[in-house]
């Protein structure tokens, strides 16, 4: 049978027969993996449903760790580290407003501040008027912004995700307008939270504690099955 990009190659073996083989070149232009439209075709699954799926892991994931600094006395939590934002605190803040202001900026607001944080600064300074100032009042403000994100990932299409969004940063390239995918935002937001997390478990072995939350997409899976 004759296909196009088809080779047939010889490969040796453990005890030195040969076996013979098709193999199917991928192409080998110089362009993105998912612009062959083939293979996007091929490779395409529910856009939406994989985008809910990392959103629900990621929620998950926050549960475990606002479930493992509760033993933590007032004086761990902003005790400084050297690591990721300093301290445990700072960085349940800077993870709770970096979905805060993502959220917004999907809506439509390209200059979103969290409460209480001051503005064009890093998210999660808390440096403004209105300041969390308690572990409950922290728990609570991210409950309600779960839910919101809930109901904003319940209303996206497949179509939706190609539209751009724009933002003005306050991070990396701070006082710029960006435009992004909606897609990549989305993605970005599940990217940032499992890199913070992994800063906030070290945090959490260097204030000495021994048992650590799982965050494993796979844990999460199981225990809902």
């Amino acid at each position: 049978m004759n296909h196009s990009g088809l080779n047939r190659i010889n490969i040796w073996t453990i005890d030195s027969s040969v076996m013979t083989v098709d193999v199917y070149a991928l192409p080998t232009q110089n362009i993105s993996f998912f612009e062959d439209n083939h293979l996007r075709q091929r490779f395409s699954m529910n856009s939406t449903a994989s985008i809910r799926r990392l959103h629900e892991h990621r929620m998950w994931v926050n549960h475990g760790l606002i479930d493992a600094v509760q033993s933590l006395t007032q004086d761990q939590l902003r005790q400084s580290l050297p690591i990721g934002q300093g301290t445990v605190w700072k960085t349940l803040t800077h993870m709770m407003a970096a979905e805060y202001v993502w959220l917004e900026t999907l809506l439509g607001n390209e200059t979103a501040t969290m409460p209480g944080d001051a503005p064009n600064r890093l998210p999660g300074n808390q440096e403004g008027n209105g300041a969390i100032q308690t572990m409950d009042e922290l728990v609570n403000r991210w409950h309600q912004l779960d839910t919101r994100w809930q109901a904003y990932l319940s209303s996206i299409t497949d179509e939706s995700l190609d539209d751009i969004v724009f933002r003005i940063s306050t991070s990396s390239g701070a006082g710029k307008r960006f435009g992004t995918k909606r897609s990549d935002i989305l993605l970005h937001v599940c990217t940032h939270a499992h890199y913070t997390t992994a800063q906030l478990v070290n945090m959490l072995r260097q204030l000495g504690q021994t048992e650590f939350p799982d965050t494993m997409l796979i844990t999460m899976a199981r225990q809902s099955q």
